[in-house]
């Protein structure tokens, strides 16, 4: 698992010198996501490539979640991921 995981961080920060190739960087993520112990701050990382690809639906859901995370040791820090959702569905407009 640890060999798959530094696969997976090489293919994100590959992916996030090249913003064209989000869609490698959102797959990496997910994939990392399904591991059985990963960091929870992949979810925020999910969600911002989500919106950058324009899924703003989906993004704010993701950070909204997040928030629900980080609210136990930071709740300053889970309303502003709550601002970001809610910025991220504003996009819709």
């Amino acid at each position: 698992l640890d060999v798959v995981q530094r696969i997976l961080n090489n293919v994100r920060a590959w992916a996030a010198a090249r913003p064209e190739r989000s869609d490698v960087g959102l797959w990496a993520v997910e994939l990392a996501l399904l591991l059985p112990s990963h960091p929870a701050r992949l979810r925020y990382e999910r969600a911002q490539l989500l919106v950058q690809r324009g899924d703003f639906v989906e993004g704010a859901g993701e950070l909204e979640a997040y928030a629900g995370v980080v609210a136990a040791v930071d709740e300053a820090a889970a309303a502003r991921l709550r601002q970001q959702a809610q910025a991220a569905r504003a996009m819709l407009n």
